[in-house]
Formats: structure tokens, sequence, C-alpha cells
């Protein structure tokens, strides 16, 4: 490893006073570089002299590390298929103490049923995608290059690039790639700050059947969100965690915010273009404008050691303007999925009280929004201690939420936010789960139930789901869900 690389994170200097807080700061600091298994200090006292000699024991880690993630899916629209993704990291690259990071990951789906379209069983979805990452931990800033890193808490910086294609048979291809530059800080044990002062990305429409512009120009607001454009952003990020308090009653509260085309108007503007004028081009294409918030709150109350309740509070807007009116497909919210709302699979609920499956012309289209709300409550509890090397753990749940469209679409009826249909248009689930608890690795197991659907079932009463078998999901994961 580089010599700068251990000097700039030992706090120590020759003649100086012995002082326990530096000694802890250097052997974090020696610790987060995630290349030594273990680091140890060793002081020696020089014969008749009050000075200390310092010895420093440490073992390189493995040099690598590589994970494998397998899934299948299944959606209510007869198409299924696995996925998979594949992690490889090289530490200490370049002997600078930084993690080199390649993701690739792939996935595809057919057709199950001849009855969706009227066509034969066929495979018509897949997804490629791949990045390239560079994490240093340590602030990567010019005004502190060669000096020892002023902040002491922990600090990280990663560059990233990476591309992914989707392809939507008789429908669409899109490639989409770009690059991200992040630093994140923690002056505190519980505040956590991340700046992504450059966002990069580009989606381009590579090829598009007649068939999908007959939707697009019957629905021009849905696809206008899959245009090629350009969105350049940055983004602010602040995390509040108290759980290593260790606390009975503990908080963890994340909120974000996204701006997207502002700074490139203002280039614009410096130019002698209106900042309010519409169809600004970058690299040949429009860029998006847009503000995104979204705002997540956890609260566990730990009733006993083998009880806890769990919950979650979230949601999120985002406002498009300026040069483009509709927001990013990839920018926009969804609910349900494993670590959502577990009675629906991932997508399949909402705009509002809208549900493409009343038009099998849509059916295909992930159904995403603009605002979004989501509320989870979760009893957790002991079955078995010590089974097979780990706790067998219970969970009882009941979640709730949705998305909506800010703006009215007209060939999307009840997607827009609407206080006085606000109560029907919520989707609520239900179910239980076990979950087994290996301390390191925690393997989960959820049924969920559905109870009330936002859109039209033609069956009456709150309790809408016209059969009980559909409005089922089972969800297997790893982790818990908050």
């Amino acid at each position: 490893i580089r010599y700068g690389v251990l000097r700039r994170r030992f706090l120590y200097k020759s003649g100086e006073m012995y002082s326990q807080q530096r000694q802890n700061y250097t052997q974090q600091a020696l610790s987060r570089l995630g290349v030594f298994k273990y680091n140890d200090f060793n002081y020696t006292p020089r014969p008749g002299r009050d000075t200390l000699d310092i010895t420093v024991n440490a073992m390189f880690d493995l040099p690598y590390d590589s994970e494998l993630e397998l899934n299948v899916t299944t959606k209510s629209t007869k198409q299924t298929g696995p996925g998979a993704k594949f992690n490889l990291s090289k530490k200490n690259f370049k002997r600078m103490g930084a993690s080199l990071n390649l993701e690739l990951k792939g996935s595809y789906e057919w057709q199950t049923s001849s009855t969706v379209d009227g066509e034969s069983s066929v495979m018509n979805s897949y997804e490629l995608g791949a990045a390239l990452s560079l994490n240093f931990p340590r602030l990567v800033l010019p005004w502190i290059r060669n000096r020892v890193d002023p902040f002491r808490f922990p600090s990280e910086t990663n560059f990233k690039i990476y591309a992914e294609q989707v392809n939507r048979a008789r429908y669409f291809k899109m490639l989409s790639f770009g690059g991200t530059v992040s630093y994140s800080f923690q002056p505190k044990r519980s505040i956590k700050h991340t700046v992504t002062p450059i966002h990069l990305a580009f989606n381009t429409l590579q090829h598009r059947t007649a068939r999908f512009d007959s939707i697009a120009n019957a629905n021009p607001m849905l696809f206008h969100s899959l245009d090629d454009q350009f969105i350049p952003s940055l983004t602010y990020t602040v995390t509040y965690d108290n759980s290593y308090r260790k606390k009975k009653n503990r908080v963890w509260w994340e909120n974000s915010l996204t701006s997207a085309g502002n700074v490139t108007s203002v280039i614009y503007a410096a130019f002698g273009q209106k900042f309010s004028k519409k169809e600004k081009e970058l690299l040949g294409n429009p860029f998006a404008q847009f503000l995104k918030y979204s705002s997540e709150v956890r609260y566990t109350y730990h009733i006993s050691e083998k009880q806890q309740l769990a919950t979650r509070l979230m949601g999120g807007v985002i406002w498009a303007y300026g040069n483009k009116t509709i927001a990013p497909y990839s920018e926009q919210f969804y609910v349900g999925g494993a670590n959502s709302i577990r009675a629906f699979t991932v997508r399949s609920i909402g705009p509002g009280r809208f549900h493409p499956a009343n038009n099998s012309g849509y059916s295909y289209v992930d159904e995403t929004g603009d605002i979004k709300l989501e509320a989870n409550l979760e009893y957790r509890f002991r079955i078995l201690s010590n089974f097979l090397g780990g706790n067998l753990n219970g969970a009882a749940f009941l979640d709730a939420g949705n998305v909506w469209l800010m703006r009215k679409d007209e060939a999307r009826p009840g997607a827009e936010f609407n206080l006085r249909h606000f109560f029907d248009s919520i989707a609520l689930g239900t179910g239980v789960g076990i979950r087994y608890d290996l301390s390191f690795l925690i393997l989960r197991l959820d049924f969920g139930f559905a109870l009330h659907v936002p859109y039209d079932t033609e069956k009456s009463g709150y309790y809408n789901i016209p059969k009980f078998k559909d409005g089922m999901g089972i969800h297997f994961a790893i982790g818990y869900p908050f």
C-alpha cells in the first residue's frame, strides 16, 4: 500500500504528547480502508526516556470480494423469468486503498399465456446492465490533496459509470448510460451527509415499433417520459440514525432533494438564452428539468428482547417543468414488492385509481407516478431461539400506499391526486412472515394478502378482491424490509 495512504491516516507526529483520542481515530481510519483484516498498536518505552515507539501490526485482507444474486420474477401480466446480478470488487486498487467494483446484471421474461394480446408464448423482454465504480475511503478534493485528511470522521468518494439496456419485444428498445460523482461524510455517528454534485444520465430509444407508436399517440403524457433526453442533476441527502446508542426506541430518518437541469439552464442564460425557453438541448437532445423530494422515517419500538414493533412512513413528490413537463420514467415513484406493499408485485399499483388491466394495450407498462405515499406497520416476535445455529422469528404486517400523477392525464382517468378519493385510492394489504436470523444474514419469507385495491374490480365493498388467490403475494428476500 502506498506510503501516502497510510500517512494520511496517522494522526501522530514525532514529539507530540500521547493521545488516546488520536490512537482511536488512527485505528478507525485504518479499519475504514477495508484493506486490513486487523490492526494492532504496540507501544514500547525507550530506555531512560519519556518517549514511546509505536509499532503497528496489520494483516492484509483477501484482495477480492464477489457476490452472485439470483431471482425469479412473476407478474400479473402473465410474464415470468429469471434474473442474475454479479458483483466483483478489487480491494486496494493501485495500492491506493480504494475499491474497484464491477457489477453485471441481466434478466429476461417471457409470456406464459397465449391469452395475452391473443398471441402465442414468446420471450418478450430482457434487461442487461453493467456498472464500474471506484470508491475511495476519504474525500477526494483538490484542496486537501497531499495533506492529512482534516475530516477525522468517516468519509467516502465514489466515481461511477454505467450502461443499461431494456428491450420490450413488439414495443421498444431503450439504452441508458451515464455517470456520477458523489461524496459522503459523517461528522457525527448519528448524522450522515451525501452530496452528488454530478449525475449525468442519457436515455435514448433505439427502436420503436408501430404498436408502440399507436399507444404513444393515444397516451402522449405516459410515453413522453420515455423520450430521448439528457438528465443532468445534483442531489443532497441527509440521514439520521440513532441505532448505535442501542436505545429502546430507535429512529432512522432520511431526506433527499434532487434538482435537474437548473444549473444547465443557468449556463444557457449566461450565453444569452432565456431561462424559461423550452426545448433547450444538450448533446443534441432536450434535457430534463425537475425538482424531486423524498422523505422516509422508520421507528422501531423494542417491547422486549424478543418482541419489536417496527413502523415506516415515506413519501415523495417530483415536479417537472420548463424544458420537460413530464418527469423521466427512471425518476418516477412506484410501490409494491418485497420491501413495499407486500400483497402486490413491484409497479403493479397506481397511479391513483387507474389500472392498465382495463386496457390490454397498456398491460405491459409499469405503473409509476409523480407523488408517492406509503405506510407500513410490522410486529416482530421470536418463535424459536438457537434454531439450527440461528433464531427463527415471525412477523405480522399491514402495508398501505399508492402513487399518483401531478397533472391530469385524459388517457389514464383517475390517475391524478385527488383529496376527495384519497382513502379509496390507497392500496391496503396485510400478511405474515417468517425470518431466519443468523446475525450476519437474515432470510425472509413473506406472505401478503390484499385487502383493498384502488381500482374498480366489479366487486362492491371495501374488500374488493375478486378471488383470494388473486390478491396473494409471496416474497423471498434477504434482510428486513425496513
